[in-house]
């Protein structure tokens, strides 16, 4: 099966390609590395490109003649969204809207999303449904959210069909410790905890000590990248077998506080590192944690990595080898 992928030279794009091109898939990864590393691609072609260049998108497409697509190239981070929206609309709607012109018009109708739990802004209800409401409170989010009603629309009247992966946190490394998180400049939690820990940098900043939760830091369910990985596995069997268009959450079922994460990152690396508080984040939600209970139900997802401990470690091994 040839599987095109976008973004498959970021953080999730990458280890999702080490697990296709273990399971014998052929790949071609199309990525502008912007935010990605080409050494981070294991198995496949890379093609070094933006999704803004149709004509190339569509030449590509056409020759490789992809029998899915995994589309991860996107702009992830929310605090960038709030202060430059029409960036994130630019890249992760219109750029998305090309890919969808082009894999249309090749008659290319399997297609997984990677969408975000940030499409559910402040939720009524946790752990989060996917039929709770769609009101994303961030850009970032709407973004997500604005696709999905696209594949919604493209599945209703044609053989398009999809799968639309919502994650939660996404963190960890691949235990062979050949690929990991790299963010320039870094934002996600725990590897700016390991940073502080290594004394790459003086201080842990924490945004927000007054949200609604038992140690008033922010809840996240965090979620093994490899088990991610596994999730996207799954849809993609689900396609290829005439799966019908869905939407899965992403996650564990449960969740740890910002403070939670440092503690247990402050035993895995056995340094007690600074920590400063500052004020709440615009676009944070006080608590994203998942009902996976579809996910595991329909593709029958088995999570193999639900330690956040173990998924520190993993994130550790990988951090001690950057430079």
């Amino acid at each position: 099966m040839n599987i095109l992928v976008t973004g498959g030279a970021g953080y999730i794009g990458s280890h999702i390609v080490k697990t296709l091109g273990e399971r014998g898939f052929n790949i071609v990864v199309y990525d502008n590395l912007s935010k990605g590393h080409r050494d981070a691609v294991l198995y496949g072609k890379t093609i070094i490109a933006d999704l803004a260049n149709a004509q190339l998108l569509d030449t590509i497409v056409g020759d490789f003649k992809p029998d899915a697509v995994m589309h991860f190239a996107a702009f992830i981070e929310v605090g960038e969204s709030v202060k430059d929206p029409i960036k994130y609309y630019w890249n992760n709607v219109a750029n998305t809207i090309n890919l969808m012109h082009v894999l249309s018009n090749h008659g290319v109708n399997r297609f997984i999303f990677s969408s975000s739990a940030a499409v559910y802004g402040n939720p009524l209800k946790v752990p989060i449904p996917e039929t709770e409401p769609i009101k994303p409170i961030n850009p970032y989010g709407q973004s997500k959210a604005i696709i999905e009603d696209i594949l919604y629309d493209m599945s209703a009247m044609s053989d398009f069909r999809f799968v639309s992966l919502r994650y939660f946190n996404a963190a960890g490394a691949d235990p062979s410790r050949r690929i990991g998180e790299r963010h320039d400049p870094e934002s996600h939690l725990i590897p700016l905890i390991l940073k502080t820990a290594q004394g790459k940098q003086k201080c842990l900043t924490i945004y927000g000590s007054d949200y609604p939760t038992p140690d008033g830091t922010c809840i996240r369910d965090y979620i093994h990248v490899n088990d991610l990985a596994e999730a996207h596995l799954l849809a993609l069997d689900h396609l290829l077998d005439n799966g019908k268009s869905d939407i899965f959450n992403c996650g564990y079922g449960h969740g740890y506080s910002v403070q939670n994460v440092v503690e247990v990152a402050k035993k895995v690396t056995g340094t007690d590192f600074a920590v400063q508080v500052k004020d709440r984040r615009p676009g944070d939600s006080p608590v994203l944690v998942a009902d996976s209970s579809k996910l595991k139900q329909i593709l029958r997802w088995k999570p193999n990595y639900d330690d956040v401990e173990y998924i520190v470690r993993t994130a550790w091994e990988w951090e001690k080898l950057q430079k």
